[in-house]
């Protein structure tokens, strides 16, 4: 599958189902040059996974939505939660261990979790 480009117009829709993995790179950064091919490869290995990629200089509010500070970062969601959320380049072999991790995820837990994570904060605002 090749990759999507995540937009603010097009992100929710896209994190919504399935697994979704998100690159956030700019394309004067090195590691984020580095670190597209590996993405890329591993789109067309796993077509029950979306890949997005997000331009960082393109599309500043929707980094700043993310809190993104350094790139490249990578973020995960599995039926439209946040799961995973990590800034670096990872090697191939870094990223399919993630990738069958967030497959392998017990969603019925990560749902009860998510839901007290936001009663919380939505009591401490």
């Amino acid at each position: 599958m090749a990759t999507v480009t995540l937009t603010t117009e097009n992100h929710d829709e896209t994190v919504q189902d399935g697994v979704v993995l998100i690159d956030f790179w700019a394309g004067w950064c090195v590691p984020c040059q580095r670190f597209a091919p590996i993405f890329e490869e591993s789109s067309e290995q796993h077509e029950d996974v979306t890949f997005a990629k997000v331009d960082t200089e393109d599309q500043q509010q929707l980094a700043m939505r993310y809190g993104v500070t350094s790139i490249p970062t990578l973020v995960a969601y599995r039926e439209g939660i946040p799961v995973f959320s990590q800034a670096g380049a990872l090697p191939a072999s870094a990223l399919e261990d993630l990738i069958g991790q967030v497959k392998g995820l017990d969603m019925d837990e990560v749902r009860k979790a998510y839901a007290e994570a936001q009663e919380q904060q939505d009591a401490n605002s």
